[in-house]
């Protein structure tokens, strides 16, 4: 049963990747759907096409701003397997909007790190594969190792830090409400990317 759900799995990562596109690209079609008013995803309500504007602005940011460490550059360089790096997304993300510039900051540094992104609404049978607690959470990433075709590991959709902000509230509050959504967009940004960055370094 395994090996045939492990069949099933590398199959479905070879189709996602068959419509995966670089992290430029996806750049470039965040900002094409922002002058379009519109986002990716199946739903495109209004809400969810003003987050696309403020992510697209958010990204903006990360690309600029995002720091590593010499400590982290150094382990990065030191990863001589050769990974790909497949996250599922949508430009409506919050999260994302913070993560996803980070990563690719991570992945610029070492050429064995092959970064694709999907769409997590186009790649459905990818995201069931890879359920955080039976949701559907994103960003998710996928590292497999090039030469296996083996998922060797997953990140995401939080740094570890935020994730565990989010269990502590959940168990406290039922849900996370609008306020903490707040809260965490700030402890994102003083942040500054760094839980995720440790936490890609430890993938490696």
């Amino acid at each position: 049963m395994e090996i045939l759900e492990n069949t099933m799995t590398t199959d479905i990562i070879k189709e996602s990747l068959n419509k995966s596109m670089s992290y430029n690209d996806y750049r470039t079609l965040v900002a094409t759907l922002v002058e379009e008013q519109s986002t990716t995803g199946n739903e495109k309500t209004e809400a969810l096409i003003d987050y696309t504007k403020m992510n697209d602005r958010r990204m903006k940011r990360w690309d600029k701003t995002v720091k590593l460490s010499d400590d982290a550059i150094e382990k990065i360089t030191a990863y001589s397997k050769k990974v790909t790096w497949l996250v599922l997304t949508e430009s409506w993300c919050g999260d994302a909007a913070h993560i996803i510039p980070v990563i690719n900051k991570v992945a610029e540094q070492n050429d064995n790190i092959d970064y694709k992104i999907v769409l997590r609404d186009d790649n459905e049978d990818l995201m069931d594969a890879f359920l955080t607690n039976g949701g559907r959470a994103i960003p998710k990433l996928v590292m497999i190792d090039n030469e296996t075709n083996e998922v060797v590991n997953t990140f995401g959709p939080r740094p570890n830090v935020a994730t565990e902000m989010v269990n502590v509230y959940k168990a406290q509050h039922g849900k996370l409400t609008p306020e903490f959504k707040e809260d965490l967009q700030r402890w994102y940004n003083k942040d500054k990317g760094q839980s995720t960055v440790e936490d890609l370094v430890n993938l490696l």
